[in-house]
């Protein structure tokens, strides 16, 4: 694997590396010790499965609030995606800038996210897979999440919206009362 830092501090682009022959091709995701290189010496506590069946539909920008923030990994393994996360820190020199990448189950790459970010993607195409792992395991009455319109983060998403559910349509705009998370 190859961890590529990103322009937000703690976030890394993981490129796996396929080992191919006349069957098809291998690739490792998870190694603990790999993984020590960037810090992550935790385990993953749960792990989620999701499909999405509509071209432009985006699910999130959702996280965790103290004391259940989590790091999460996230791989694309059917279709294309593109996933988005905004720093929420509020001490973090890039708090509310977002970043965003195409993960694909034809590029193998995997975005490992670390704590105090909001996290959500579109889809680029119908019927697309994710596999998300978690450091903490979801609380309920600790989720928040950020407007995926919202003016203040000024996110390009690739396509139109199509579809969005109502708790993410109807998530708050940022403004003097966000406090972000404190690390």
């Amino acid at each position: 694997m190859n961890f590529i830092p990103q322009k937000l501090d703690g976030v890394y682009l993981i490129e796996t590396n396929r080992k191919q022959d006349e069957r098809g091709w291998f690739s490792r995701t998870w190694c603990k010790e790999e993984f020590t290189k960037i810090g992550h010496t935790g385990e993953w506590l749960q792990h989620n499965h999701t499909l999405t069946t509509e071209k432009g539909s985006i699910r999130g920008l959702h996280y965790q609030l103290l004391p259940f923030t989590e790091i999460k990994l996230v791989r694309c393994i059917v279709g294309r995606v593109y996933d988005v996360i905004v720093d929420i820190r509020k001490n973090s020199p890039t708090y509310l800038k977002y970043l965003g990448i195409e993960l694909s189950s034809l590029n193998g790459s995997m975005l490992y996210i670390p704590q105090g970010f909001a996290h959500g993607f579109q889809t680029l195409e119908p019927d697309c897979e994710m596999l998300y792992c978690h450091s903490s395991a979801y609380e309920p009455g600790f989720e928040g999440g950020l407007l995926f319109s919202d003016p203040a983060l000024q996110i390009e998403w690739p396509l139109a919206p199509t579809i969005i559910s109502e708790i993410d349509k109807n998530h708050t705009l940022i403004d003097n009362t966000f406090k972000g998370l404190i690390f």
